[in-house]
């Protein structure tokens, strides 16, 4: 029987980052994955491969729609060879996962092959090999969760996973979930050639978002050529050859209709992946989503048991995952580790992306703050302006009393890398004031934050 001081089960970003830290520091590290490959979810057939194929879409888009063109960049009969952007995808996966492979060995953490399952508090089986260990680290993550009455038959009702890996561009792609996942495949298989509806129940896109900048991102995605389709749900998906009939009804209620797809992508969102964990032998529970509970030291009930990730409460994110794996890592070795709910980034990795951190301006009123809202359209940013990429704005949101910086939104080419900036702020306790006051290079799309913040105050310069 191996025994460790650690046991981490799950090599996705949030299991196989605190099992190298708390390597760092001096534990006797295990970790348990039942993948051929690390990384879980996020490396193997989400965050990576996805962003790989949103690149590669965006770069064939450019050409073959003359977008270079007023650059004095000439293109003519630009042609889509689907198999080598598939091979590229997992390409880049492939170095990623073997990245992670080699930290393990270059950190002494030993990697158990196979699915996990507790066999009391303290011992947990990997296949055939049971392990102790003193301390036992959940991280598991999540999987496709699925509407009611509807289930993916990996041919042409499909989850996030299968749709990474189509060999030709589907006619007619209709998503079912206006959320990230949804819209940046949709966008993907758009550029590509595809017609793509998007499906949702709610009254728009992306419901989670700040209203403002989820109407704003809907009439950019229309405009891109995507129907989206809001308060609609999906009554029923009949298999017809080598393609869908789809029942759709109004969320509301009134008369259904049908569409006819070749590709149905369920992406309504995910669910905690415990399935086969045997938590009951562990004396661990879960809550009616499926979560498990965990405090601000990411303990589970069984205090030597902690999880982190998707599969507790909050956001499921990568980032969120990984930060929660440094923070337990760090916690489980005698020091200290936290991190800010409140101040978790999330992007949508469309063109342009979307990026918000904070509260919407709906909840920070809600939250009883009176806010004042400054505002800066990327269509006033010099660097913007010179890409030729000005569809957008930021949305600064701050504490009419305090100042104190509540949320930020971007709709912008860069909003993803922009976003982070404002998260710094927000954990520091910045007002709009501070960041409006620190140089921003020039010409920088940042400058668009700056002047946002400036327009808390109603003074901005370029608008």
């Amino acid at each position: 029987m191996g025994t460790y001081d650690l046991l981490v089960i799950g090599a996705g970003p949030g299991g196989y980052v605190a099992a190298i830290r708390a390597a760092q520091h001096g534990l006797k590290v295990a970790c348990a994955e039942k993948r051929a490959t690390l990384g879980g979810t996020c490396l193997n057939v989400g965050c990576i491969p996805s962003k790989a194929l949103l690149h590669a879409s965006e770069r064939y888009h450019e050409a073959k729609a003359g977008l270079l063109s007023k650059f004095g960049i000439g293109l003519a009969g630009a042609t889509l060879d689907l198999a080598a952007m598939q091979r590229e995808k997992a390409k880049a996966v492939k170095e990623l996962t073997g990245g992670i492979e080699f930290l393990f060995a270059k950190n002494r953490v030993t990697w158990l092959k196979g699915a996990a399952r507790f066999e009391s508090p303290t011992e947990v089986r990997v296949e055939e090999e049971v392990v102790r260990a003193d301390h036992i680290l959940i991280a598991t993550g999540s999987e496709p969760a699925f509407p009611p009455g509807l289930a993916p038959d990996g041919e042409v009702v499909l989850t996030s996973t299968e749709a990474l890996d189509l060999e030709r561009v589907p006619g007619h792609l209709l998503v079912v979930g206006g959320g990230y996942i949804g819209l940046e495949l949709g966008s993907v298989w758009h550029r590509l050639g595809a017609r793509v509806t998007v499906v949702e129940s709610m009254p728009s896109i992306v419901p989670q978002m700040d209203a403002e900048i989820a109407a704003e991102f809907a009439k950019i995605l229309k405009k891109q050529g995507l129907i989206l389709r809001t308060s609609t749900r999906v009554a029923g998906i009949e298999r017809r050859g080598e393609g869908a009939r789809v029942t759709l009804e109004p969320a509301a209620g009134g008369p259904a209709e049908t569409l006819e797809a070749d590709i149905v992508l369920l992406a309504v969102g995910r669910r905690p992946l415990t399935d086969g964990l045997a938590l009951e032998k562990a004396g661990i529970a879960t809550n009616a989503r499926g979560q498990i509970e965990v405090d601000l030291k990411f303990r589970t009930n069984v205090p030597h048991i902690r999880a982190i990730g998707d599969v507790t409460p909050g956001p499921m994110l990568a980032h969120k995952a990984e930060d929660e794996g440094l923070a337990a890592a760090d916690i489980i070795a005698g020091r200290t580790g936290h991190v800010d709910p409140a101040v978790i980034p999330a992007v949508v990795y469309t063109m342009p992306e979307v990026a918000t951190v904070g509260l919407t301006q709906a909840e920070a009123e809600a939250a009883g703050h009176a806010v004042t809202v400054g505002r800066f359209p990327f269509l006033a940013n010099s660097r913007a302006k010179t890409n030729r990429e000005t569809a957008g704005l930021v949305k600064v949101i701050a504490d009419a009393a305090t100042d104190r910086v509540l949320g930020v939104h971007i709709i912008g080419s860069v909003a993803g890398t922009m976003i982070a900036q404002a998260a710094q702020a927000m954990v520091f306790g910045a007002s709009s004031e501070d960041i409006a006051l620190t140089c921003h290079a020039h010409p920088t799309h940042s400058e668009a934050l700056k002047e946002a913040a400036m327009a808390v105050r109603g003074l901005p310069i370029h608008i």
